[in-house]
C-alpha cells in the first residue's frame, strides 16, 4: 500500500503533500437536530484548509448495489488537515451530535 502523501515514479520516490478527498454518506436520523451539524461544521471545515465540493444533492448510482444516503464530498490539502480537523477541540461537540443523531460512513482519498 502506498502511504499517503507519498507517490513513486521511474527513477525515485519522492514525497508530495497531495489533496486529500474525503467521501461522506450519512443516513441523517434526526433532521431537525442535524441542522446544527450543517451550520456549524462549514466554518471548521474552512479553518482546517477544507472545502465542499458536493453536500446532499442528488446522487444516481451508475454500478453495484450501494445506496447512498446524504453524501458529501470535500478536498483537503493534505490528510494531516482531515485529521486535525477530526480531532479539533471545537469539532468534537458536532461530532458527538452526528453520532447521535445519524449513521455515518466516512473515507479519505489521496488525489492524483
Amino acid at each position: 500500500m502506498v502511504p499517503f502523501g507519498v507517490q513513486y515514479y521511474a527513477k525515485g520516490v519522492y514525497s508530495l503533500a497531495m489533496a486529500v478527498y474525503v467521501i461522506v454518506n450519512i443516513n441523517i436520523k434526526d433532521l431537525p437536530a442535524y441542522d446544527a451539524y450543517r451550520t456549524g461544521a462549514p466554518p471548521l471545515v474552512r479553518k482546517h484548509g477544507g472545502e465542499y465540493l458536493a453536500r446532499g444533492g442528488a446522487t444516481e448510482v451508475l454500478e453495484g448495489e450501494w445506496v447512498p444516503n446524504r453524501v458529501a464530498l470535500l478536498k483537503f490539502p493534505d490528510l494531516a488537515a482531515v485529521k486535525a480537523l477530526l480531532s479539533d477541540p471545537e469539532y468534537q461537540p458536532l461530532k458527538s451530535l452526528r453520532h447521535n443523531i445519524a449513521d455515518t460512513q466516512m473515507v479519505a482519498v489521496e488525489g492524483v
